[in-house]
């Protein structure tokens, strides 16, 4: 069974054509292995996106921006304020 392997990187496509062997395996070029850190016993995962296969490091989705920030401020607060003393000093109120 051949299959078209779809590379993008910075905008540019190349398309090479790969075998599957009997065993279901594909050889990932030594260029792409290098320039991916993709190294013996790396795991991956392949997904489907738009009616084409993706292979991609294992658990290397993409957080949104905010998930990122909760997770890189998480734990970082040093105030002794309650949260109901931060909104009523934000509001403006007296205490």
């Amino acid at each position: 069974m051949d299959v078209r392997v779809s590379i993008t990187t910075s905008s540019k496509t190349t398309l090479r054509a790969m075998r599957i062997t009997s065993k279901g395996q594909v050889t990932i070029p030594q260029h792409l292995r290098e320039r991916y850190g993709l190294m013996p016993e790396t795991e991956v995962e392949f997904i489907e996106v738009g009616g084409e296969i993706v292979l991609r490091r294992a658990g290397a989705h993409s957080k949104d921006r905010a998930e990122e920030l909760v997770n890189r401020l998480t734990g970082t607060g040093q105030g002794t304020m309650s949260t109901d003393e931060i909104i009523a000093m934000m509001r403006g109120y007296d205490a």
